[in-house]
């Protein structure tokens, strides 16, 4: 069995003393920022299976998601729309792609490669974004880096006006 092999299976089994590893980072994770930029992934081997690479270019973000259901009943009393609480999750968004969303918002100028499960608690989901910058030129001249042929063309577009 290979390192990745190896690591799908600590994370799947989670051992002792990553249960605990895990309930350190967990208490500093809550008194964070809803998103945070990373240096590099937590779980190596989900990063590179969409598309991680360590170079410059490529950026993770800690997203975190509060837990919950969906229907969540509208209040009787009366408030302002934004403080109702009803809206935050949709029906038929799962919470990754949630978390994609928001880095979406936060980063308008990367890319998503994609998204993983790192923990939970009682209130809380955190998941690990993976990020792109299509415009560098690190990443530009990758040819392994998988973009869609639209924002391709959107990019050439823009670089040959300049």
């Amino acid at each position: 069995m290979g390192l990745y092999g190896r690591l799908q299976e600590l994370w799947r089994e989670k051992p002792e003393e990553l249960k605990a590893l895990m309930k350190e980072r967990l208490i500093k994770w809550r008194r964070q920022p809803a998103i945070v930029r990373v240096e590099k992934p937590l779980r190596l081997d989900r990063a590179r299976a969409l598309g991680y690479k360590a170079k410059q270019g490529f950026v993770v973000l800690r997203v975190r998601v509060r837990r919950g259901g969906f229907q969540k009943p509208r209040p009787r009393a009366g408030r302002r729309p934004k403080a109702l609480g009803v809206v935050k999750h949709k029906v038929n968004v799962t919470m990754a792609e949630e978390a994609i969303q928001r880095a979406k918002r936060r980063y308008p100028n990367l890319y998503p490669l994609g998204a993983y499960w790192v923990a939970e608690d009682g209130m809380y989901k955190w998941f690990e974004v993976i990020m792109v910058d299509p415009y560098h030129p690190a990443i530009r001249s990758d040819k392994d880096v998988q973009l869609p042929n639209t924002l391709l063309r959107r990019i050439e577009r823009r670089l040959s006006k300049d």
